[in-house]
């Protein structure tokens, strides 16, 4: 872990964003000067097919406070911003998209609530956005689902131009499409204290968007995972024991009852169907079944918790600047 020796840290995941690299690299440079920060940008090229590591190498070369990393394959977003959270500097940690739509005259304003307002973490808002339908209604779906479940009022999960205080990114680990639910993440890792500022929106001026639906479906069953994760990671038992024992002990009542009334109607001498002939006799013997495996399935998931996780790797092809 690197110590914080710096005002801020810009990191930036990019796929293919090779013609947008110098414009939003010298726009972010002009604003930290204008503010007198000290400061690094970390561009995180995530296996990128044209030519932007040849740019990144360039922009290096001109500005040493400009630094890359190069994926060896694409991984995604969210490997690209945990290794990007790892090396980062700074004591304020900004996240912004590399195509141009996020604005860099938003970081001052960051940067203050970080350090003035001592916010864990800052989200941005499009309030107002320039992105088709396709994207736009799919995206206020999945913002009131994540708000529901995770009691976070914010607006715009999803918004790329984030700002964080330098103790959540070096406490939280993001893989698959969790970068969506960092607020969340940080949130149940005791980072309270999250604030909204709406931010400017831009048209994309160069590439094509890399948004496709399938990465909602994925983003849903990170929800899912990360709510039980969470509440379950350090304590397994209690959700798979208690599911268990309840549909144990559902079994037995109903297994309990139909030997009862079995017995009953032997000492009334009345005639009835065999306990093995009816249907609740085999729904109570899965659930008697489900019940022990639920059980067992918690005991294997306590001992697995309490050995430990493996961490994610990701195979850095090339690095550039002081990393």
């Amino acid at each position: 872990m690197n110590e914080a020796t710096l005002d801020i840290s810009v990191v930036i995941p990019l796929l293919n964003e090779a013609e947008s690299l110098p414009e939003l690299t010298a726009w972010i440079a002009r604003v930290m000067q204008a503010n007198n920060y000290s400061y690094e940008v970390l561009l995180v090229d995530d296996g990128s097919t044209d030519h932007s590591w040849k740019v990144i190498q360039g922009l290096s070369k001109d500005n040493p406070a400009i630094k890359g990393l190069r994926f060896n394959r694409n991984y995604g977003k969210s490997a690209a911003l945990n290794v990007g959270f790892k090396q980062a500097a700074g004591e304020v940690v900004i996240t912004m998209d590399a195509d141009l739509q996020d604005s860099p005259d938003e970081i001052p304003e960051l940067y203050r609530m970080i350090k003035e307002q001592e916010y864990d973490l800052v989200s941005g808002w499009k309030k107002k956005r320039y992105d088709p339908l396709s994207k736009t209604i799919p995206t206020k779906l999945f913002n009131g689902v994540t708000r529901k479940m995770s009691g976070i009022k914010l607006h715009d999960f999803n918004c790329g131009l984030k700002a964080y205080d330098q103790r959540v990114v070096k406490s939280i680990e993001v893989y698959g499409e969790m970068h969506r639910y960092i607020p969340v993440i940080a949130k149940w890792n005791g980072f309270g204290k999250i604030g909204e500022k709406v931010v400017h929106h831009q048209e994309r001026k160069y590439g094509v968007t890399k948004f496709g639906l399938e990465r909602f479906i994925y983003g849903f069953l990170d929800l899912m995972s990360i709510t039980f994760v969470s509440k379950f990671k350090k304590r397994p038992m209690h959700f798979f024991g208690t599911m268990g024992t309840v549909s144990f002990f559902i079994g037995m009542l109903i297994t309990l009852g139909l030997i009862t009334e079995k017995v009953i109607r032997v000492f009334t001498n009345e005639r009835g169907r065999d306990v093995v002939a009816q249907p609740l006799f085999f729904l109570a013997l899965a659930a008697i079944i489900i019940g022990v495996q639920l059980f067992l399935a918690g005991f294997l998931a306590e001992m697995i918790s309490l050995s430990g996780s493996r961490k994610n790797e990701y195979l850095i092809r090339d690095r550039v600047g002081n990393l």
